[in-house]
């Protein structure tokens, strides 16, 4: 299992931390998404033999809260 937080400066609302974790929830292989209004970070836990950060990445990109860089 591998583990991430990243920084998500366009989390603003608790509809924005529900939509994180349901989508990138979805992603297959994906087993936990926590993300945090206060801190606008978000964490996730998933399996690197199921799918990889890029895919995880594009998501949070397609749903408009990409990661900072």
């Amino acid at each position: 299992m591998t583990t991430k937080t990243v920084t998500v400066p366009n989390i603003s609302c608790g509809h924005c931390v529900a939509t994180i974790e349901r989508e990138v929830g979805e992603v297959n292989g994906v087993s936990d998404v926590k993300a945090e209004q206060a801190t606008k970070q978000v964490t996730i836990s998933w399996d690197p033999d199921a799918t990889d950060w890029v895919v995880i990445e594009d998501t949070m990109k397609e749903i408009n809260y990409p990661p900072s860089a």
